[in-house]
């Protein structure tokens, strides 16, 4: 028999569930336990997975009943409220990803999208859980349509973990394997209700399961190690699976958890006789056994969502690990709005419609029959107010010393154009939230800097008169411009946010074929060039501005607009109208020659005198600084696309995304931006020093 590493102990065997008679006596425990309201459906569903007990149950001093040991509960607090959580050892099996995990928020469609009813990923409604006899508990509460549907959503949650697992520096599979789960996971209850019961097999229409709030990466590379699916820790595991051959499907958790257990052992200790440390029960072993926190009780159980969810969201402000940019832009927003709630700034009805968990038609002010261009237009300005707001009035004041604490700032008159950034991001990001698809939030780069330490006072003018108005009213054209046109023309991928050269996705319009059909050459352009183009034509824009609302309110795509500001009424020999795409855009509103400084607001579109030799000096600088800055986001910006391009590269099964020739060009051409780069730090010096 081979020798077992120094390390390899009985604590790393795969555990088998306790008894029916100490699972009860862990239930009661937790019951009786100050302050614990959590149902206890969910927590007979976990008990089979809890390992050993007995070691968590002690006598009270001031009560028979028995009731988990101090050392095994504590206190949580947040913004949001207060929670209890149990701390616990648990089989590695136990837990399942969170379709609610904000890093994966751009997967789901959402409903504060008013056109999404028939959307393929709709997040399912969630609500706080309650007792038939109207009792809250410390849980949540899904419901479904479907069995398949339950299961389609939970393999979802951990397949779109997976997918966003490139931008780890690390494999947290193989660190899980040599090094075990320091971290634990936090785990909340949800219930999962079902509209129907499955056609055959298993009848339930109720599933409680433990979906992990914080370290979902975490459980689905646990998952991935000990060979299971979620849907599986959920509903059941086939016979086949542990050893018994055929298909039946076994669905008591301490039945299946027992004979797995039991063949996962045999497997360790036959890997280790034959010494195969490949081998999944080997590789597992660190983590057969892992610390969980189990949410157990609240004292606002109706709050439960946003006191796990804000337990997980200062990492969300200063992730450790990085987000795409966009699921990170959108858990920023919802941090801020968070913050807002737990000072009393915002009400928890609206923020919910605002962070997407709600419906639009449930934001105050909205009007009942309000279409769907009405919709995501109140919601997307009532959050750039809340991102960007003036100091006005003492909530207002309020909202600007919390978003400087959320977003660690520097006093307003010292905002930098990355500080703007940031908070751009977070509005188109949960802007986007109420449309079939997300967008890249750079789209909304174009607003100054003066946005975020002034703020943004709109004219509280509805949508309809905006855009009735524009074509005589500046201020409403310009209204338009800045603070929708960004997002409209990126819902329907007519722009994008320009990459520089790694990424531009400029087209023009270059020449015509023989059939007199128009061709089109890609040629770099930015957000920013788009919106002065259009400021150019306004007839035009108004129109495309027009068609784009009335596109949304129809469910179509918007059509091409002529010289009058009229939709076009052309149609090609498949009866269909031609599309107001990119290149028609870029064609119709060609590339402006570039402008120094940044756009106009609103506010400020009138034409300014004639400046003086210090205001240049002044301006000057200011857009040296914004080009510094602009120059430290594009280097941050490389390994961002880097690892992003990898994870779509394995996903689409491309081993190597990028040819030798490329990476060897673009390495050059770093190479030269470096060394120009060393002559800058003199160059901005020599401004320092006195010429008198």
């Amino acid at each position: 028999m081979s020798t077992v590493p120094d390390d390899d102990n009985d604590d790393l065997l795969y555990p088998t569930p306790s008894t029916a008679e100490w699972q009860a006596r862990f239930v009661d425990a937790v019951l009786a336990t100050p302050g614990v309201n959590v149902p206890r459906g969910a927590l007979e569903a976990i008990a089979p997975f809890v390992v050993n007990p007995k070691t968590l149950i002690a006598r009270s001093s001031t009560s028979d009943q028995p009731q988990l040991r101090p050392s095994a509960y504590r206190p949580v607090s947040t913004d949001a409220g207060k929670m209890i959580v149990a701390v616990v050892p648990m089989a590695g099996w136990a837990g399942v990803p969170w379709e609610r995990n904000e890093r994966q928020s751009t997967a789901w469609s959402s409903a504060a999208d008013p056109g999404a009813q028939d959307a393929q990923w709709l997040l399912p409604p969630l609500s706080p859980w309650t007792s038939e006899a109207g009792d809250a508990g410390a849980a949540l509460r899904v419901t479904v349509p479907t069995f398949q549907r339950m299961v389609e959503i939970l393999d979802r949650a951990g397949n779109e973990l997976e997918l966003r697992e490139g931008r780890r520096g690390y494999d947290l599979v193989e660190d899980l394997a040599l090094n075990g789960q320091i971290e634990p996971c936090l785990h909340v209850a949800q219930q999962y209700c079902l509209q129907e019961p499955n056609a055959v097999g298993d009848q339930r229409t109720e599933y409680w399961a433990w979906p992990a709030v914080r370290g979902n990466n975490r459980t689905r590379a646990r998952h991935q190690l000990l060979e299971i699916s979620p849907a599986e820790v959920l509903v059941g595991i086939s016979s086949s699976k542990i050893g018994r051959g055929g298909s039946d499907i076994y669905t008591n958790p301490t039945f299946w958890l027992r004979e797995l257990s039991k063949l996962w052992n045999r497997r360790l200790q036959a890997a280790i006789e034959s010494e195969d440390f490949d081998a999944p029960a080997y590789r597992a072993r660190r983590v057969a056994v892992v610390e969980t926190h189990l949410v157990i009780g609240s004292p606002t159980p109706e709050r439960l969502y946003h006191v796990v969810q804000t337990s997980n969201r200062r990492d969300h402000a200063h992730p450790p690990l990085d987000f795409t940019p966009n699921d990170r832009a959108r858990s920023l927003g919802r941090t801020i709005l968070s913050a807002y709630v737990a000072r009393g700034i915002l009400d928890p009805a609206t923020a919910d419609v605002l962070t997407g968990d709600r419906p639009v038609t449930e934001l105050p002010g909205v009007a009942a029959d309000a279409t769907v261009s009405v919709l995501r237009d109140a919601r997307s300005m009532r959050l750039l107010q809340e991102l960007f707001p003036t100091d006005a009035s003492e909530q207002d004041k309020a909202r600007r010393r919390i978003l400087r604490t959320v977003l660690s700032e520097p006093p307003p008159s010292q905002l930098t154009r990355n500080n703007v950034n940031q908070r751009l991001r977070a509005w188109s990001a949960l802007t986007s939230v109420s449309y079939p698809e997300p967008w890249n939030p750079r789209v909304a780069d174009i607003l100054p800097v003066n946005s975020a330490r002034s703020g943004i006072e709109l004219s509280g003018r509805s949508l309809g008169d905006l855009l009735e108005s524009a074509p005589e009213d500046a201020a409403a054209f310009d209204e338009l411009l800045y603070y929708r046109a960004p997002h409209w023309l990126a819902a329907f991928d007519i722009v994008d946010a320009d990459r520089g050269s790694m990424g531009a996705q400029n087209i023009r319009r270059d020449s015509q074929d023989a059939d007199d059909e128009v061709v089109y050459k890609r040629l770099r352009r930015s957000v920013d060039n788009a919106i002065r183009a259009m400021r150019a034509d306004p007839v035009r824009a108004v129109g495309l501005l027009r068609e784009i609302a009335a596109a949304m309110d129809e469910g179509r795509a918007p059509r091409r607009i002529d010289d009058d500001g009229e939709p076009e009424e052309y149609e090609d020999e498949a009866g269909t109208y031609g599309r107001a795409d990119q290149p028609w855009f870029d064609f119709t509103f060609p590339k402006v020659a570039a402008a120094r400084g940044p756009i106009a607001l609103p506010a400020m579109a009138n034409a300014p005198l004639p400046e003086t030799d210090s205001q240049a000096v002044e301006r000057l600088l200011r857009e040296l600084n914004q080009v510094i800055e602009s120059l430290q986001e594009g280097v941050k910006l490389v390994p961002e696309l880097a690892a992003e391009a990898r994870v779509h590269a394995r996903a689409a099964g491309i081993a190597c995304p990028l040819p030798d020739a490329e990476a060897d060009r673009l390495v050059a051409t770093l190479a030269r931006i470096t060394a120009d780069m060393r002559e800058l730090p003199e160059v901005i010096i020599a401004l320092s020093r006195n010429e008198r």
